[in-house]
Order: C-alpha cells, then structure tokens, then sequence
C-alpha cells in the first residue's frame, strides 16, 4: 500500500507541475503578449523552452528548502498526499477564476497544513515557513523597486534616443528579458516539485540503511543540504512545468497585462530585468519566491515611472488578498483532505 501510495504521489506531483506550469505561464509571457512582440503561442513556445533550460543551470536551493519545510522524519506518505491535493485545488481553483495566486505558498501551505493535522505544530519548521510566507510582501516590493530603478536607469541612459528606433531595439531586448524570468521561473518553480517528490521518497525509505535504498530513488546529502536526486524526477519536474507553460493560461494572461498597468516594450523589458533578477538572486539562497508576486511587483514598478494612476492599486489590493489567503486556506484544505482520506483509508 505503501508504494502505491509514493507512486500516487509521484504522479500527482508531476500534475501539480503541469498546472503550475499553465498557472504561471501569465508569468513568463504576459508582459511579450500584451506588448505584441510575440503572438500567444510564440510566447509559451519561447517560454517553455527556457523553463526547460532551467535544468542546465540551476542547482538544487530551492528544492532542499521545501523538503525541510517539515520534519520529514514524523510524517506520512498519506500527509504529503494530502498536501499535494490541496495544493491543486487551490490552483485550479485561482486558475478558474483568473486570480494569479502562488504555486510556491499553496504548495508549501499544503504540505505544512497536512503535517500540522497529522503531527501537531512542532512537526513543522516554522523559520523556513515564516522566511516563505515573509516573501509574500517581500517579492512584489522588492520586485517593485527594482523595475523602478531599472526603469529610471533605462529612461536615462535612452534620453536622446529616437523613439521609432529605440522601440525597435527593445522589442529585441524583451526577447532576452523575458527568456531571463523564464529561466528564474523554471529554476525557482519546478524545483518546489522536486523537494516535495524528494520528501517523499525520505518518507518512504525511512529507517532503511542506504546501501540498501535503489539508485533511482537515493537522495545526495552534502553538509545536510540535498546535493543530488535522481535525474527522473528534475527531468520530469521541468518537462512536465514546460509542458504545462506550453497549454498557456489565458485568464491571467489577462489580468496580469492589461489589468495592472499599460505595458510597452520599454516597460516589459525593465520588469522581466527586474523580475529575472530577484528569481535568480532569491535561487542562489534557496528562498521559494513566487514568480507571480515578483512580475507583479515589477509591472506596479513600471506603471509608477509614469505616475501614480497609471497603476490600477485596486485589482493590486484584491491581488494582495488572495495572496494573503494562498498559505492558510491552502493549511485548512490539507488538513480536511488529510482527515477524510485517513477515514476511507484507514490510513495515517
């Protein structure tokens, strides 16, 4: 039953990357779309790829930190089902109704509300959950001065330009940028999968010597950080979030490039620099960011070089909302789903 319940597991990590993958594909592209430097299917096309590339760069930071976001070593198989479970309701949930809420805090609200029903609070590492959660305000601001100085800098530094060939020149320069933040999504999101499948295989080989774990499911430790997992599930993560970039997510699509603030190309180059920069820099300290927070942000940055109106503050404050909401809602639909299959299946 137990390895049933791992490969269940397995395969439904794999789903909530595909839909992380279209969830946040508005990420990635919606800043290209909206400026007309590339059609909707170039775009997801141009994104996927570098999600995909991601793998060629990034190291494992990320993927360490969500695997240590709860004691691995007092929780079940059926507590990390349960979380991936939710988390995909609260994604489909958003995705329907066109809110960009973030994959990274449903996942790892998921992940911690399911422990807490099972364990209690001391199961969970509340410095590596309050680090996460802090990044719901921290990324968006963060994500905000950065376009502004970017922007700033760019206006300078393009003063005496001709309007018609500057214009011309960042559309080329969007191309560069946005294949940047696709990068950082890639890096940063297929990653949160890989800590959890790599929870689960913890979970699973707990208490067995590590002789004696098969190759294709040891865990590499180097001065207690995860160093290497088996190259089936980064393959897999990063196929299957490219995969679900390629499907598109149109609803966000919307919100996040037309609702927010009128994007030009000028303005999508200085927020996918902006947003690409703190992806990588908050990868490198294996800090789980959400991309949706960061590109958010870095589009209110873009619209506040114009003046203060240009940015529509109210569809950001019913944004802020659902973000707030994202970790504890998706805590309460964890621990309800670990409680219902722990009924039917007898199970803890």
């Amino acid at each position: 039953m137990d390895f049933t319940l791992l490969i269940v597991i397995i395969v439904l990590a794999f789903g909530f990357d595909l839909i992380n993958g279209f969830h946040d594909a508005a990420n990635s592209i919606a800043t290209i779309v909206s400026t007309k430097v590339l059609t909707p299917f170039q775009a997801v096309l141009w994104a996927a790829s570098f999600n995909w590339l991601a793998y060629l760069i990034f190291e494992l930071n990320v993927a360490d930190t969500i695997a240590k976001s709860v004691d691995t070593s007092a929780i079940t198989l059926l507590v990390i089902l349960s979380g991936i479970l939710a988390a995909i309701i609260w994604n489909l949930t958003t995705w329907l109704l066109g809110i960009p809420s973030s994959s990274s805090h449903t996942l790892v609200g998921g992940f911690s509300g399911a422990a807490i029903a099972y364990a209690g609070w001391d199961v969970v590492h509340t410095g590596v959950i309050l680090k996460i959660g802090a990044f719901i305000f921290l990324a968006p601001l963060i994500g905000m001065v950065f376009a502004y100085i970017i922007s700033i800098s760019l206006l300078w530094l393009f003063r005496r330009a001709n309007p018609f060939r500057l214009e011309k020149k960042l559309k080329v320069g969007q191309l560069f940028s946005s294949a940047l933040f696709s990068l950082g999504h890639g890096g940063n999101d297929a990653q949160k999968v890989m800590g959890i499948i790599a929870a689960a295989l913890i979970v699973y080989f707990n208490g067995v010597d590590a002789s004696a774990i098969p190759h294709w499911a040891r865990i590499e430790m180097v001065n207690g950080r995860m160093h290497a997992i088996p190259h089936w599930i980064v393959l897999g993560c990063y196929s299957a979030i490219s995969l679900g970039t390629l499907m598109g997510g149109w609803r966000i699509v919307k919100t996040m490039g037309t609702k927010i603030t009128k994007i030009t190309p000028f303005e999508g180059v200085a927020a996918e620099s902006a947003g690409a920069l703190l992806l990588f820099g908050t990868e490198a300290f294996g800090i789980p960011v959400s991309t949706t927070h960061t590109i958010t942000g870095a589009i209110m940055g873009v619209g506040l070089t114009k003046r203060m109106t240009a940015v529509r503050w109210g569809v950001t404050v019913n944004l802020l909302y659902a973000w707030i909401l994202t970790i504890p809602v998706s805590m309460v639909i964890a621990a309800g789903m670990y409680f219902l299959l722990s009924t039917i299946t007898g199970l803890h």
